[in-house]
């Protein structure tokens, strides 16, 4: 298990190395190939490259990898001049997409009927304030950002990079690129305290969904990690915290609009396969971001009983009719269910029991 780790860490550096804006890769560093509706795209891309949407939950999830299996091993070995490399560009990546100084390099267009697979103004995107916040032209879920500042991949971001920084002092000794990281975490952090909380009617504070530095502000969620629902999950914030707390509660009702009730079930859904669509991902970390047993528990009865036969988790279901699904096989929901189950097994099992 050890090797493999070290592997997947490995080849996540050295896919940053090939192009930091790219969400995914081809299998050939050297292939030119692209995913089939990725290959006339409007952007810079590069060999090895399977398709250029920026996220920046991408890079932040390779750090996210590299930290946790520090923590559980103690193993250094994966940490070379090489992961360093791609380090240091992470960080650049996020530093250029703060744009105080211009657009910065990534752009991208797509030639689709799909708007929320194409970027506006020349495939820069929505323009926004750089008030600090790392612009993200796109979200978890492939669908372009309405606001420039997706705040799940912010808040997400600073946790990383306080990561970064503890891994690059004590394993690599590198005080001055931990000082950068601890720096760039703080800017991103103010930002959001000054520019990425709502207020409900009587004054109390919650999460927005994205920004843009004028005022204007998205409230929603989405179904994928990092989304409101998930920060809890990824460590961004302590479970009990209020602000969570109050987030997590309006993204679970009809306050937001991808939040679909029906007979088969109610959870959260997104844009990305429309209306009245529940993912069971989102129920899937509703229940992980939980302390309620009777919450819970709704959530694995949903769960398993919205599968349409198959056995698997899939991609999103009909609120009514669950054998209308998309993806037969979600590798992501599959994992995340796994995750649950053993977490469940060893934490409340009597509960695990009773379904």
């Amino acid at each position: 298990m050890i090797r493999t780790c070290d592997g997947l860490i490995g080849r996540q550096a050295r896919s940053i190395l090939i192009d930091p804006y790219a969400n995914a890769f081809l299998p050939d560093p050297t292939s030119k190939k692209a995913l089939s509706w990725a290959v006339d795209d409007l952007t810079d891309m590069k060999p090895g490259v399977a398709e250029r949407k920026w996220e920046v939950d991408s890079l932040c999830y390779c750090i996210r990898l590299s930290y946790g299996y520090w923590k559980a091993t103690g193993d250094a070995a994966a940490f070379d001049g090489e992961w360093a490399k791609a380090m240091r560009l992470v960080v650049a990546t996020f530093r250029a997409q703060q744009r105080k100084n211009g657009t910065g390099p990534y752009h991208f267009q797509r030639k689709t009927e799909v708007p929320t697979d194409s970027l506006m103004l020349g495939g820069f995107g929505n323009p926004a304030v750089p008030v600090g916040m790392i612009y993200s032209m796109f979200r978890p879920s492939d669908d372009a950002c309405t606001y420039s500042f997706y705040v799940p991949s912010n808040l997400f971001a600073v946790l990383t990079l306080r990561q970064l920084a503890e891994m690059s002092g004590k394993l690599r000794g590198d005080l001055p690129f931990a000082g950068n990281c601890k720096g760039l975490a703080h800017e991103v952090e103010t930002a959001l305290q000054q520019f990425a909380r709502m207020k409900d009617a009587s004054g109390e504070e919650f999460w927005a969904f994205e920004v843009d530095g004028y005022g204007n502000q998205l409230f929603m969620d989405d179904a994928n990690i990092p989304g409101l629902l998930g920060l809890s999950y990824l460590g961004c914030c302590k479970r009990e915290d209020g602000v969570y707390q109050k987030t997590r509660t309006r993204a679970l009702s009809e306050k937001n609009p991808y939040f679909f009730k029906g007979t088969a079930a109610a959870g959260i859904g997104g844009p990305h396969e429309g209306l009245n669509m529940i993912w069971p991902m989102a129920l899937i970390v509703q229940a992980l971001t939980s302390d309620n047993d009777a919450e819970i528990r709704q959530c694995l009865q949903w769960l398993k009983t919205t599968h349409a036969g198959t056995g698997f988790m899939h991609e999103s279901f009909d609120k009514d009719d669950p054998t209308k699904f998309t993806r037969a096989w979600f590798a992501w929901a599959n994992s995340l269910f796994g995750e649950l189950i053993v977490k469940l097994s060893e934490e409340r099992p009597e509960l695990l029991k009773s379904v």
